[in-house]
């Protein structure tokens, strides 16, 4: 790969920079319980990486909570039609596409009524008034970064899942990908900028954060797989070839998207912080993904740039 094809660097960050198995994914998993449980009185089953990869192959799926929707609903369904949790879920995850949560609902409103147990989780669109988004925020962040986060005091005392975060990224990578691209090194990813400066701390100085693009703090309609927001980014940073790292179906639909549009955009997936890389391997590469990498420190050998 020739190194000169790429001006610019944009990065997704969880499953990318940082390792999120132990965070992010048991948030999901203990959202989901407790809701099911305060809720319905249901008792979940858990919700492995297998649900979660089946989910978000879908392309849909940017938003962790918008997947602890589609498990906590598929869960409730299967629980009033009397169908075993473990085999309904992967029906339900069968019917699911890339409008991600809205084919959940639509194919469970197919087939039973969950306007009454819908009314109860809220809206959506409305993250600070939402009781689940509240939930799994306050497991995610913890109290006292959920209190600096949302002006709000956590009624969980524990700490925050975000502290699982098994960070990849390093300061000798940064200072590679650095020489080779300037200043032009930016982030499209899910996470709101402090939830990712928690986490990364001072590396994150090395980035555009100006011309990067946060979407946890950018309106709802703006989450991958909507390429906006990386058209954004490579606009600003006057990019005309841009190399896009991440993890996800999502990641790369945004990608393709991007350069369908007109702006030059390479993807790279990465393979090795997913629970079973071998899948998800062969998903990109079905997909026509030419660039799949174990881990981003394979990203300057492949650049020619060591």
């Amino acid at each position: 790969m020739d190194s000169q094809k790429f001006d610019s660097i944009i990065f997704d960050c969880d499953g990318v920079l940082v390792d999120i198995t132990q965070s992010y994914d048991k948030t999901i998993d203990k959202t989901c319980r407790y809701v099911l449980k305060e809720f319905a009185k249901i008792d979940s089953i858990t919700i492995d990486h297998k649900i979660i990869d089946g989910f978000k192959s879908s392309g849909g799926f940017n938003d962790e909570v918008d997947l602890v929707y589609a498990a906590i609903l598929s869960l409730y369904t299967a629980n009033k039609l009397n169908k075993k949790p473990s085999e309904f879920i992967y029906d339900v995850i069968s019917n699911t596409d890339k409008t991600g949560i809205r084919s959940v609902q639509s194919y469970l409103e197919s087939i039973y009524d969950v306007s009454e147990f819908l009314s109860k989780l809220g809206s959506l669109g409305d993250r600070h008034n939402n009781p689940v988004y509240s939930i799994f925020d306050q497991f995610f962040f913890g109290p006292e970064l959920y209190g600096k986060l949302f002006d709000k005091q956590s009624k969980f005392s524990e700490e925050g899942m975000i502290s699982n975060d098994k960070v990849i990224l390093s300061v000798s990578l940064l200072e590679t990908l650095q020489k080779e691209f300037g200043k032009k090194i930016a982030v499209v990813t899910g996470r709101g900028i402090e939830s990712i400066r928690y986490s990364l701390k001072d590396m994150m100085d090395y980035f555009d954060t100006k011309n990067s693009a946060f979407l946890e703090d950018e309106p709802r309609e703006l989450a991958k797989p909507n390429p906006a927001t990386l058209i954004r980014a490579i606009q600003s940073m006057e990019s005309k070839n841009c190399l896009y790292v991440g993890d996800s179906m999502e990641d790369y639909m945004m990608a393709k998207d991007a350069a369908q549009a007109g702006h030059s955009t390479t993807f790279c997936a990465i393979v090795g912080t997913s629970t079973n890389p071998e899948d998800r391997r062969k998903l990109f590469a079905d997909s026509g993904v030419e660039m799949i990498l174990e881990s981003i420190n394979d990203i300057p050998k492949v650049l020619n740039l060591v």
